[in-house]
């Protein structure tokens, strides 16, 4: 590792239910994009995981500066508060734009915050310490509107999932307390577990994949009789549904009132599934769908 210089942050795995363990602590998984930031009394990079950098999308955390003395490498996401929550949406719409005129109304409306959650470097390497010493060196510094130091507890996950879930957030993360730091690695020490919501929708259409093995679903709902495009989600080919949807009646017109697109199969909308997803975009959009099962 080098301050001012990219490297590829450490990653976590995914599982599916939260736990309880004395070896963790757990944190909110704030929705944001997830960077490290290099900062110094002559330096301000923002990397994100890409390796893109992206400290001129963000004037506004250049005040960051002030807290560091010396060089620093801290670890987090890039998070937009509406409302007191983190949006995902508004972030999007703040990272995609061109104009300086609504990049400075975003700045003033929308300004971003850098949620730390480790601290990499501080004039040396630290990511041989262990999770609880890096928090400590990171907890020395203080916040301000635009940096925010992620609080966490110890041992009891299921009792922050329980809160999150009552508030309608992402999700939460578990990591070992004496974990070191793995650059470039997705690593069984930092878990997360996601807050999914499940519906049932109807499939509109279907289209063959590159990826032989799965195909993707058009997924619709309906209002007022009538069925809304939500998103597509994969499906695997092993699954009992596809060899009904080889035999459904192809028809020439989408079913959706709101999507069509060429080169796809149109189907009348007989067949539903049970569909998990993160949240709804502001389209109404499902956000990370995943096909669960068919709903018979």
């Amino acid at each position: 590792m080098k301050f001012g210089k990219f490297f590829a942050p450490m990653l976590l795995k995914e599982i599916n239910k939260p736990f309880d363990s004395q070896e963790y602590l757990f944190e909110i998984k704030f929705d944001g994009i997830r960077a490290t930031m290099h900062v110094g009394p002559s330096t301000f990079l923002i990397f994100n995981r890409n390796g893109k950098e992206i400290s001129n999308l963000y004037p506004e955390l250049k005040s960051i500066q002030t807290k560091c003395k010396e060089n620093i490498i801290f670890d987090g996401e890039i998070v937009i508060f509406d409302n007191n929550r983190p949006s995902f949406a508004k972030l999007q719409e703040r990272t995609h734009l061109k104009s300086k005129e609504k990049m400075a109304y975003f700045q003033k409306k929308y300004p971003v915050t850098f949620v730390a959650f480790d601290c990499l470097f501080k004039n040396k390497d630290l990511t041989a310490k262990t999770l609880m010493q890096r928090k400590k060196i990171l907890n020395e510094f203080s916040e301000n509107d635009n940096f925010f130091i992620s609080p966490y507890i110890l041992e009891k996950g299921k009792k922050l999932f329980q809160t999150i879930q009552e508030q309608d957030l992402e999700g939460i993360v578990a990591k070992k307390i004496n974990s070191k730091y793995e650059i470039n690695n997705r690593s069984e020490n930092w878990l997360k577990i996601k807050n999914f919501k499940e519906g049932i929708f109807f499939i509109g259409a279907w289209k063959e994949e590159k990826r032989n093995a799965v195909v993707s679903l058009y997924l619709g709902e309906y209002h007022n009789n009538r069925l809304f495009f939500v998103g597509k989600v994969a499906m695997g080919k092993k699954r009992s549904l596809y060899s009904k949807l080889l035999k459904a009646k192809i028809r020439k017109t989408s079913p959706f009132i709101n999507y069509q697109e060429e080169n796809i199969h149109y189907i009348n909308p007989k067949f539903s599934c049970i569909i998990s997803y993160i949240e709804r975009t502001k389209t109404n959009h499902l956000r990370q769908p995943i096909f669960k099962t068919e709903k018979e």
